[in-house]
């Protein structure tokens, strides 16, 4: 692979393959005859295409084997696959230290405790800063010598403690984003406690003050039936005491 088709595979908008022209329907057409031509003897070399299918026309110079579909089962088998240049896992994992490269000082199975390693790569850390400050302050060494200094040693070994530290705090992301997701959950579940608590109240006070405004409309109907018994009651009187006039005046 030359440059121009490095770059080309790391384009961010890069250009469909030099093969795509090849998948036309009648290659796709001598495909399907030389698959039903073919027999466990013959296997699947350029000359062995040309004699299978001998009676076509347009046979290609290069296999058309290449026009088949790629397995996905070899893909799950290995795990990974290429894209444009680069490596894509199947199975997104995080990878561990060990597996970078590094040198990793706690344990990788997660099930195990890791805080004790952790308390021993804090401790050593610490001792070998103090180291450090000890080296930088002594006197440097002969121009003779030919030994690194002593500070450079310290220095490596807490730059593989620390990368331990990141690392091992880079595998709990997932439980910290668990735990941020339950607390958001729980406080979601609070607020929705409270609201509907509020929304209660305001009910029963409503419900208290259509029960006050029943009573005043009972009150006010049983004043209106005894103001309406009044007047009846004065209208009967005044017609009585009209029929005494009325009969009076006839016996005079």
């Amino acid at each position: 692979m030359d440059d121009e088709e490095e770059t080309e595979l790391r384009n961010p908008f890069p250009s469909p393959p030099s093969h795509y022209s090849n998948y036309t329907s009648h290659n796709l057409k001598l495909l399907t005859l030389l698959r039903e031509r073919q027999t466990e003897d013959i296997g699947e070399t350029q000359n062995d295409q040309k004699q299978v299918l001998a009676d076509q026309n347009d046979i290609p110079d290069w296999p058309l084997t290449q026009l088949e579909k790629p397995r996905a089962d070899w893909i799950l088998e290995d795990g990974q696959y290429n894209v444009f240049g680069d490596t894509w896992f199947v199975k997104e994992t995080i990878p561990s230290l060990g597996e970078l490269g590094g040198q990793q000082l706690y344990p990788a199975d997660t099930t195990i405790d890791r805080r004790p390693a952790l308390l021993s790569i804090l401790r050593s850390l610490l001792s070998s800063y103090s180291s450090l400050l000890k080296s930088l302050l002594a006197p440097p060494p002969s121009a003779v010598s030919n030994e690194p200094p002593e500070w450079q040693g310290h220095v490596e070994w807490m730059t593989v403690m620390a990368q331990n530290i990141m690392s091992a705090a880079n595998d709990l992301r997932p439980v910290q984003a668990r735990y941020n997701l339950e607390a958001m959950m729980k406080r979601q579940l609070g607020l929705r406690k409270q609201e509907t608590a509020a929304i209660h109240s305001k009910c029963d006070e409503l419900q208290q003050k259509l029960q006050v405004l029943k009573g005043l409309s009972k009150q006010d109907q049983s004043q209106q039936i005894e103001a309406k018994d009044v007047v009846m009651s004065g209208s009967s009187e005044t017609a009585v005491d009209m029929r005494a006039v009325l009969e009076w005046a006839e016996s005079a």
